[in-house]
């Protein structure tokens, strides 16, 4: 990402970012994630453990086809917003909406609020009964 005058680096051209994307092709040079990275990884997680070549082929390309995809949908969304950079709000809100992921640490410091799941009737009922059976003893 370039870095701005302000000293934030939050925003890149997404015309940039789009044809960067899109010419991979396999070249390592292109990849964000390496062989070598991986490997680190994977001994990372577990010392003694060794990924085949086909495994670690097949990881490698899940890995770019996730960045390319994001990458593609965040630059689409800074269009929609008629922008001429892509900022870290777009792929925040790509990320969210799409993989329900979020990274801390990015983008607005905001605290964000804790989704409860929505209570069925049929929870509503069991807790019910089990607040009966809770009064008999």
């Amino acid at each position: 990402m370039s870095q701005n005058t302000s000293g934030s680096t939050s925003s890149t051209s997404y015309s940039n970012a789009q044809n960067s994307s899109s010419t991979g092709g396999g070249n390592s040079e292109n990849q964000v994630l390496t062989r070598g990275r991986l490997q680190d990884l994977v001994r990372e997680v577990d010392p003694n453990e060794q990924l085949d070549e086909e495994v670690e082929e097949l990881l490698l390309q899940i890995a770019d086809d996730f960045i390319e995809s994001t990458v593609n949908a965040s630059c689409q969304l800074a269009k929609h917003r008629q922008a001429t950079a892509l900022d870290v709000t777009d792929v925040q809100m790509h990320l969210e909406r799409q993989w329900n992921m979020w990274i801390p640490g990015f983008g607005t410091d905001e605290l964000r609020p804790y989704k409860r799941a929505p209570v069925t009737e049929a929870h509503k009922q069991r807790m019910a009964l089990i607040r009966k059976q809770m009064k008999k003893f």
